[in-house]
């Protein structure tokens, strides 16, 4: 079952086989703070700011049961503090996931944990790259992403290495194929544009293109994704393809000489950070 709004609504989506609802509240200028709930409990990823995220709650008559963070940048952590101050009147500590450092994580995270979550079990992933302490949150066909894996693109490297990234990217790839991408960020489009430089002849870049073009005309979310997806049409899951070492190799110039998909990727991360 799939609710459909308008912008600046809600876009919600059940995992028809373990009854999880997932939902998409937009803050700032292009994130989602991504809230999974049932039962009248929710949990809410990397909440940025706690105004839409405490209307929506109410508005859905339902119980902040906890809070997961992916990394420590400002857009995901801000919401923190008041959050975690509006449940003082509740008997038991608010539980927030997350890396360690981060103000006020009280259930710290590295990586390799499983975490139980309104019933279902929701595996912690290391995905270091964006940043170095970034995680990843997969359960009940849903992948949330954060910042490392963008539909049609992925994060810029702030902290964290290439080779960094790339495995995490690689990680996520052996997920399910209908595994619900959930990634932090409305990139969709731009992302998009960049990709068809890669591979412009990619039937199934085309036809993702045309579908997200769609949406946003509609001010529907792109997201989420799905891996499938993804892998079909995001250049930085595709850096074995022949056709994405080719217009690597072709951007990079006669000097550059891939002999591995880390050094495709690598190049192919820097050739984004600099693409208008």
């Amino acid at each position: 079952m799939i609710n459909c709004g308008s912008h600046g609504q809600i876009r919600e989506w059940l995992i028809m086989l373990n009854i999880i609802n997932i939902s998409a509240v937009p803050t700032y200028e292009d994130n989602y703070i991504w809230v999974i709930h049932q039962n009248g409990k929710a949990i809410a990823v990397d909440p940025g700011d706690a105004a839409p995220l405490l209307d929506w709650l109410a508005r859905n008559e339902l119980q902040l049961a906890g809070i997961l963070i992916t990394h420590h940048h400002w857009d995901h952590i801000t919401g923190l503090a008041a959050l975690t101050q509006a449940n003082l009147s509740q008997q038991a500590q608010l539980p927030v996931y997350g890396p360690e450092q981060i103000a006020h994580i009280n259930r710290p995270l590295r990586g390799g944990e499983t975490l139980n979550l309104l019933g279902e079990n929701f595996s912690v992933m290391a995905t270091p790259g964006h940043t170095l302490d970034h995680l990843s949150y997969y359960g009940a066909g849903i992948l949330l992403c954060g910042d490392t894996l963008f539909s049609s693109g992925c994060g810029r490297l702030f902290e964290g290495t290439a080779e960094q990234m790339f495995n995490s990217l690689q990680t996520l790839a052996q997920l399910p194929a209908e595994t619900l991408v959930c990634c932090t960020h409305e990139y969709t489009q731009s992302n998009l544009r960049f990709a068809l430089q890669i591979e412009p002849d990619n039937p199934a870049l085309q036809a993702r293109a045309t579908q997200v073009a769609q949406l946003r005309e509609r001010g529907e979310p792109s997201l989420p994704s799905t891996l499938a997806i993804e892998l079909a049409s995001n250049p930085f899951l595709r850096c074995d393809q022949a056709t994405v070492r080719a217009k690597v190799q072709q951007h990079a110039g006669i000097d550059f000489q891939a002999e591995s998909s880390v050094e495709v990727f690598t190049e192919l991360r820097k050739w984004k950070d600099h693409f208008r």
